[in-house]
């Protein structure tokens, strides 16, 4: 899978830190120019569905997986990588002082209707919920929250990037 890009958070020192490194898929579902996302209340940004691949879990049913629970999108098909993002990021607990994430991206079909969703309790907790959305609006949406919002959370920088390159190479 081609890279697309590697950031190291400017609080991370990759000589000095300790990290762990976990993986996750991303899936990237277009209708011409919408595109289905998730919309985090808490941290006011839209992101691409996707999550942490389990253990002894292969990528595509890790992604098929993430993106059924978080959208109740069904019938996953014509999965096609597009690229890996990666980031070194401070991590929030005492076991490690940044975490190595791979976002594995890929495209994909669902069919049109989605069913009930899965959502964890943190994603439930920070008000998270799947929507339609003009990528050229998400993309404003989130570029407004990175300039304004004191609570804007370290995947938006990843996400507003994937949704630029999106709509540079799919659409």
């Amino acid at each position: 899978m081609r890279n697309l890009r590697q950031t190291i958070h400017p609080a991370v020192n990759l000589d000095k830190a300790s990290y762990f490194t976990r993986e996750a898929t991303r899936a990237i579902v277009l209708d011409g120019e919408n595109i289905l996302l998730l919309f985090t209340e808490r941290y006011h940004d839209y992101s691409l569905p996707g999550g942490g691949i389990d253990e002894g879990e292969n990528k595509i049913d890790g992604l098929k997986r993430e993106l059924s629970e978080e959208t109740g999108a069904q019938n996953i098909t014509n999965i096609s990588p597009f690229g890996l993002y990666e980031e070194y990021r401070p991590w929030y607990k005492d076991d490690a002082d940044a975490i190595h994430m791979l976002s594995y991206c890929y495209t994909c079909n669902i069919d049109s209707t989605l069913k009930e969703t899965s959502l964890e309790a943190h994603e439930i907790n920070n008000g998270m919920r799947p929507v339609w959305m003009n990528i050229h609006k998400a993309i404003s949406h989130n570029q407004k929250t990175i300039a304004e919002s004191d609570k804007k959370g370290m995947s938006i920088e990843r996400e507003t990037y994937l949704l630029k390159l999106i709509v540079k190479e799919l659409l």
